[in-house]
């Protein structure tokens, strides 16, 4: 997989975000990269010599089907909080979304569907933190992870507010929105999510919300 350079997403005056594009197809690169252009994305040229620290930034990864070496592209990528990912695939089954979730990827974009209107969606929300997926792919998400018992171990055991925002997460609302709803501050909410992934050892808001519908909190 090739790495392109960095590219400045600026889809509002005062919102600047960096983003990579990740695609071993040059031609299929240079769409992706006219595509972000529509939606006022810049590319900005930037030589091996003079790679920039990457931390903070979105990676837009394009994989038709993910496979073993996509997957360790993606961990690597995600791996310290370096980037927020951002995929873009044509297909995905029950065994690959749950590998890619597990990578820590936080946004999918059903490659048929990536106008440069919903791309520049994707990474806005990948940018703050925030995740989603296609309606349809969290659908299947939600009928494959099934229910379970609950565990017995207090380690395991989610509060009443754990539950009550990872709720609203499955219903896709954004941190502010999550926030707004519950009455408390936007740290309070993503401090909560965090409690419940690092306790439980969980990639992602979509892995934690796999998690609770699992045991049956949701």
């Amino acid at each position: 997989m090739q790495i392109a350079g960095p590219i400045g997403v600026t889809p509002r005056a005062a919102e600047q975000i960096t983003v990579t594009v990740h695609v071993a197809d040059q031609l299929l690169r240079a769409g992706l990269v006219a595509h972000l252009g529509q939606a006022g994305v810049r590319v900005l040229e930037q030589t091996t010599r003079s790679r920039p620290d990457l931390s903070g930034t979105v990676a837009v990864v394009v994989s038709d089907r993910p496979d073993e070496l996509t997957l360790a592209e993606l961990r690597r990528l995600v791996r310290g909080g370096r980037q927020q990912v951002v995929l873009i695939a044509a297909q995905l089954r029950e065994p690959e979304l749950v590998s890619v979730l597990e990578c820590g990827v936080q946004s999918i974009v059903w490659r048929h569907q990536a106008t440069p209107e919903r791309l520049a969606q994707a990474i806005r929300t990948a940018a703050r933190g925030d995740g989603e997926l296609p309606p349809d792919l969290l659908g299947q998400l939600l009928s494959t992870v099934g229910r379970a018992q609950r565990s017995p171990s207090a380690a395991l055991y989610l509060a009443p507010r754990e539950v009550n925002v990872l709720r609203l997460v499955a219903d896709g609302l954004e941190t502010r929105q999550i926030a707004s709803r519950l009455s408390y501050s936007e740290r309070t909410v993503k401090n909560v999510l965090h409690g419940i992934m690092s306790r439980l050892h969980l990639t992602n808001r979509a892995h934690a919300v796999a998690y609770a519908l699992r045991e049956g909190y949701l």
